[in-house]
């Protein structure tokens, strides 16, 4: 615990860099046991928003849909370690849009009820056209509680730049709160909210702000969470529609 406070200090006094949408998930108290491997496919896709890049050199998010392959490996009963391949494609056009590790801590705890925590830690490189900042990293407190049926989550997450003079730490918020309803299938809502920096603090009505109608279930033995998102800022993209599914790998 002492190292995470550490670390989040001291990324709170590094560079920024706006949360990477290649990954939309709250992270919660899921991790693969010591020696297990899996893949999750993460898929996104921007049905509408804005059609201007939001930066020089950028890609419009408009109808833009985003594939990133993560590596999953359980390297001891509370450690794994993770590994992304990000991309993105367009109508007649893709890209490789560069790539990211992180190593993932959950304390132990009851897995069926009761409180959990844990922090994520990730660093990458990321081309130009999908970040202005091109090597970047987050740290990602994880807590939530589990009972009665019901899953609450949440992360608040530190982003920042390893490129130099890049700018300040900013700060994202993000919320998952879902009901079992029958068997593995749980309904609910995600909501992935950009506060701004940690000198400042921005109004509610600032910077991206998006809503999920969320539902986590399982599909042939793999787990599947699927959503889609509207935006409540002008910041934000519009609609989006997005779905991650695990493969056991061993």
């Amino acid at each position: 615990m002492r190292i995470f406070i550490v670390t989040l200090l001291a990324v709170s006094s590094m560079q920024v860099v706006h949360a990477a949408s290649e990954e939309i998930q709250v992270y919660l108290d899921d991790k693969e046991p010591a020696g297990k491997l899996s893949v999750d496919l993460h898929n996104n896709w921007v049905v509408s928003g804005d059609s201007q890049p939001p930066y020089p050199g950028g890609m419009s998010p408009v109808h833009l849909y985003r594939l990133t392959p993560e590596l999953n490996y359980g390297l001891t009963d509370t450690l794994e370690f993770g590994a992304y391949a990000l991309s993105s494609y367009r109508v007649g056009d893709s890209e490789f849009d560069g790539g990211k590790v992180r190593l993932k801590y959950i304390a132990p705890h009851d897995p069926n009820a009761g409180a959990f925590w844990g922090a994520n830690l990730e660093v990458g490189r990321i081309n130009k056209t999908t970040d202005q900042i091109p090597w970047n990293g987050e740290l990602k407190m994880i807590a939530g509680w589990r009972g009665a049926g019901w899953t609450l989550g949440g992360n608040l997450n530190t982003d920042f730049a390893i490129s130099p003079h890049a700018g300040s730490t900013t700060a994202d918020a993000d919320v998952k709160i879902m009901k079992q309803v029958v068997g593995d299938t749980a309904f609910g809502v995600e909501s992935y909210n950009e506060l701004g920096t940690y000198h400042h603090f921005d109004a509610l009505n600032q910077n991206s702000k998006t809503l999920y109608a969320a539902i986590d279930t399982t599909i042939l033995g793999h787990d599947l969470n699927f959503g889609v998102g509207r935006g409540l800022t002008n910041s934000s993209d519009q609609w989006i529609v997005k779905f991650i599914i695990n493969f056991k790998l061993n």
